[in-house]
Formats: C-alpha cells, structure tokens, sequence
C-alpha cells in the first residue's frame, strides 16, 4: 500500500502545479467563454487519472522538472525508495520547497529495526486510505438519499421528471441521466432551466462531474485539488448559463438570474459529486457572470482556442530530460550511479542492483542475478556470473578472484548493514563448463584490510574516490592475504 501510496503522492504533486497553471490561464481567459476555461480542467483531470505521459520540450513542467527519472513517463518528486534511502531526499522542483522538506525528513537509524521514514511513509498511507474510504462511503450514502428523495418523482416527458421532494432542478444518473425539476415551476422558467439540464447532458457533464469527484476522493489530502475540483464545477455551471443566454437572447438575462436566485439552494455540493443541480453553488458570481455575458467575436474563439490548446498540451506533457555530459566513470566505476544507490539495507533489491550496475567487470562476464541473504544476522549479498571468457580472471592457470576484490570492498562501504560479500562464477568458457567458483568478502577482513570502517568511505563522492585510490594503491597480494 505504501508504494501505491507513494505514486498517488507524486500524481497529486505533478497535478498541483498543473492546477496553478491552470489557475493562471483562467485569468487569462477571464473575457473569453467559459466553455474554455472548464475544457482547462482536462489537464488537471489527466494527470490525476493517469500517472504516466508524453515527453516534450514543449512542456510546461520543465519549470519544476525532479532530476529522478528525467526524461521517463513518470514524474517522480518522492522517490519510491525514500523509505530506504540513508538521508530521505524529495525533489520538489523548486529549490526553496525541496530543502523545507528535506529538512524536517526524519534521518535514518542503522541500528533501528526499521527506517524512521519507512514508519512515516506506512502511517501517511494508512491514514490516505482510511481518509479515502470514509470520504467514498459519505458520498455514496448522499447519493442514495438523492435517490430516495425522487423515488416518487412523476414523468413529465422523455427524460423529465416532476416531484415536490427537491428544491432546485438537477440531473441524475450515469447510464441514463434523468432531468428532475420541483413541481410548480412556469412554463417560461422551465424553458432555459430544460436547456441548462440539457446541455449538461449533451457534454457528458455528469459522467465528467463524478469522475472529478472521484479523483477527489483519492486525492483528498491535496488543498489545491478540493480549489480545482471547485472552480471546476463553478466553471462547468457558467459555461451552460452562458450557451443557455446564447442560444435564448439576451432578453432573458432577467429572468433567468431570478429564477437561479430563487431556485439557490445552500449546499455547497463538494461532498456528493453529484447531480448537476441548477442552484447549486456560486450563485452570486453565476448571476453576474449572466449580466455580463456578451456573445463572443471570432478572434476571441480563436485566441482562446490557440491558449487552451497550448497550455493543454504543455501541462500534459512531460518535460524531457536535461542536456548532461557523458555519466562520470572513475577507474571504472560510475560514480554518479553509486552514489545514488548507496543504501542502508541490503534487502534493498533495486539499490544494490544499481550498485552492481555501476562496477566494472572482467570481459566475458555476464551478471546472472543477485542472492540476498536478510532472514538473519550476518547480511550477505551473492552475485552471480557466468563467465564465457576466462583470459582476464585466469592468474597462473587457475581463476582468481582478484579482479572482484575492489568491488567488494566498495559494496561493503556502500551497503549499510551488509556483512559479506561472494562472488559466485559458473564457468561457461567449453572447457570446465558448469563448474563454479567462488570468493567471499566479509566485513571484519576489510576493516581490518583498511585498519578503519569502511563505512566511512561512503559519506561523499569525494571520499568514495579516496577509497578507489587506496585500494589501486595496495598490491593484490596484500588484499588475497586476507581473505
């Protein structure tokens, strides 16, 4: 749960900023329709339904591109192994806000029986879930009572029904959507009030409205997302007020504010998702919207068409990754990919993967998987070989181990709690096919090889550097003498 937790979090970031952008362009749109303000929305909905996307320089997030995983589908601020990582790091974007966090990250404990973060991470993802379902279950609840309130509602015609139980008219329902409207209204009022229902109707409004709700409901922890969520629907209401003054005159601008006014009903709705009640929400903001709303020029369509497309596209897309130099390779070894992967634990699968990745290895030597030994004290690492090519391993006509040794010692420094390390090689060479050999490392050796912990070593790139340079330094036969 805490990984899906974690993808949530880094979906619920990612939407975050498209929500600003998306704030921002209303303003810009503040004239046009508000058709286009609502289709804005879109961008936020995507990112929050789907966690993967496009890569384009053309994209708005380049702004707060995270360095992990630049360039992938994925935009990941929270690493998902933050769990596990000797100081939690999280990349919001922006400079300011990562050192905020990063700073108040509880720093880890190697003589803990679990990370102080992993402990954090279990308890947000308990507390999201519980917070998810309470919210569902609320929201189902309100909508059965909806339900229950039209049980009795009278057909009109078509997709009309009539009832005294409701106080504002409304649609309701997913596979056919029904208009339900107060008894008594006149037949003027029930004109535009039958086109407002209508077009809610046409554009899928009430499949649209629950779907954001329900992305809500997953994201309920995001303050921005309960701002989105509602000018999104304030934006929705708009856009079928105005197509109802467009299409009816504007002699009925009058009118239809009074019967909105009238018809208002005190609920704010954040709760439900559901129905698309006509008096429902910013009542006074729908009726000036209504006073003010002129018939658009074609310029202004255009223009707003070009803006929305653009800041659609731009927020859908994720950035591509920066321009870097060739990855920094010293003596061999990827600096960069160690020190990203340095870990706590050895349990850590994809850590110590990255570690082993970033070594060197003899030609003709082919990595066949790891072995982790983590049930029980000492912690060993195994990993596999096959060896195709024996020539830079082959010392006085027999395999050594020597060409290993380095990299041992650098697991060790670089891998917490690990105790030893062996390297196991299955001979594929056609001559000792199927014949295994094998060399192990342990701790205590390498401590005592060095005369400190080599723990030390792992602090910085810098130093990991140094530990290169001590061991090309020592002569093989002072290292073999140890193990």
């Amino acid at each position: 749960m805490t990984n899906l937790f974690l993808i949530i979090l880094n979906m619920s970031i990612t939407a975050s900023y498209v929500a600003l952008v998306v704030i921002m362009g209303r303003f810009l749109l503040k004239r046009a329709p508000k058709i286009f303000s609502y289709i804005l929305w879109s961008a936020v909905i995507i990112r929050l339904v789907i966690p993967v996307s496009f890569t384009s320089s053309f994209s708005i997030l380049r702004l707060v591109q995270p360095q992990a995983k630049a360039g992938t589908g994925f935009m990941e601020f929270v690493p998902q192994d933050i769990g596990m990582q000797l100081n939690p790091v999280v990349d919001a974007g922006i400079s300011g806000i990562s050192r905020f966090v990063n700073s108040s990250l509880p720093a880890s404990n190697p003589m803990a029986s679990a990370n102080p973060m992993q402990i954090t991470m279990w308890i947000g993802s308990i507390i999201w879930i519980t917070g998810a379902a309470i919210l569902l279950l609320y929201s189902v609840f309100s909508y059965l009572k909806i339900l229950a309130s039209v049980r009795t509602a009278t057909l009109v015609k078509d997709n009309i029904f009539e009832t005294d139980q409701i106080a504002t008219p409304f649609v309701c329902g997913f596979l056919k959507p029904k208009i339900y409207i107060p008894t008594s209204m006149s037949e003027h009022e029930l004109s535009y009030i039958l086109l407002h229902e209508q077009t809610h109707i046409m554009r899928r409004d009430y499949l649209i409205k629950p779907l954001a709700f329900m992305m809500l409901i997953v994201h309920w922890f995001n303050p921005l997302m309960w701002l989105s969520y509602a000018l999104m629907s304030k934006d929705m209401e708009m856009s079928c007020d105005e197509r109802v003054v467009g299409k009816m005159g504007h002699q009925i601008k009058g009118s239809y504010s009074t019967s909105l006014l009238s018809l208002s009903v005190s609920r704010s709705g954040l709760l439900t998702g559901s129905p698309l009640a006509f008096g429902e929400s910013n009542i006074k903001e729908r009726i000036k919207n209504i006073l003010t709303y002129r018939q658009p020029s074609s310029w202004m369509v255009a223009g707003s068409m070009l803006v929305i497309t653009a800041l659609v596209v731009g927020c859908t897309a994720n950035p591509k990754p920066l321009q870097q130099s060739s990855q920094p390779s010293y003596s061999g070894f990827n600096m960069d990919k160690l020190m990203e992967n340095k870990t706590l634990y050895v349990g850590n699968h994809s850590k110590v993967g990255g570690l082993i990745s970033g070594m060197p290895k003899p030609i003709g030597f082919e990595v066949n998987g790891i072995e982790l030994q983590t049930k029980a004290q000492p912690y060993g690492l195994t990993i596999n070989y096959i060896m195709n090519d024996s020539t830079d391993v082959k010392k006085e006509g027999a395999i050594s181990g020597e060409s290993f040794y380095h990299n041992s010692i650098l697991l060790l420094s670089l891998i917490d709690n690990v105790d030893s390390i062996t390297t196991s090689i299955v001979d594929n060479t056609g001559q000792y096919d199927g014949v295994t050999y094998s060399f192990t490392f342990t701790r205590e050796q390498v401590d005592k090889l060095l005369g400190e912990d080599v723990q030390h070593y792992a602090t910085d790139e810098i130093s990991l550097r140094q530990l290169i340079d001590r061991l090309n330094s020592l002569p093989i036969n002072e290292i073999s003498k140890t193990i």
